[in-house]
């Protein structure tokens, strides 16, 4: 019988996704952990810092036969599960985010839920021929890439002039 493999969810402890993920690698796991860079501002200096997308948060390919052993890392939480079963994240939406970061677009991630918005095509820029939802917010428009599997949602500013509604 050959093992299954998906993209599972683990939650870390805070601030370790990056050694975790690195100690997993070095046991031979792929994992994905989307890092963002971003300019801080000190009293004394500005610096750019490379971050996590999201807080706690890592993607590992693996067997669910092997979540145990992914587990007995230093850093390690608990897998992720929805109604007694291990959050799986599809290729697709692993995909779509390692797109978006590849972009440098600025990514704002929210956890709170954001109501339905209009269907778009984006017409241009760097996020070219991703379809999908618009909201506007604070005066701006956002397009929302939701990632049902960790109940997180990526807004992208998207200037309108890039948008064509799409018409059910």
């Amino acid at each position: 019988m050959t093992e299954k493999y998906n993209w599972y969810v683990m939650y870390t402890a805070p601030r370790a996704e990056k050694k975790v993920a690195q100690r997993l690698k070095e046991k031979g796991t792929e994992v994905y952990l989307p890092i963002i860079e971003e300019l801080r501002q000190w009293s004394d200096r500005k610096k750019k810092v490379q971050r996590p997308l999201f807080n706690g948060y890592l993607f590992v390919y693996t067997s669910k036969e092997r979540l145990w052993e992914a587990l007995q890392i230093s850093g390690a939480v608990k897998f992720i599960n929805f109604s007694g079963e291990h959050a799986v994240v599809h290729q697709n939406e692993i995909d779509t985010i390692r797109r978006i970061i590849e972009t440098g677009v600025a990514v704002e991630v929210d956890t709170d839920d954001i109501d339905t918005g209009e269907q778009v095509k984006i017409l241009g820029g760097a996020l070219q021929g991703f379809q999908g939802e618009c909201i506007q917010k604070s005066n701006q428009d956002y397009f929302i890439i939701r990632i049902p599997s960790i109940n997180q949602s990526m807004l992208v500013k998207v200037s309108r002039k890039f948008l064509e509604v799409i018409r059910q």
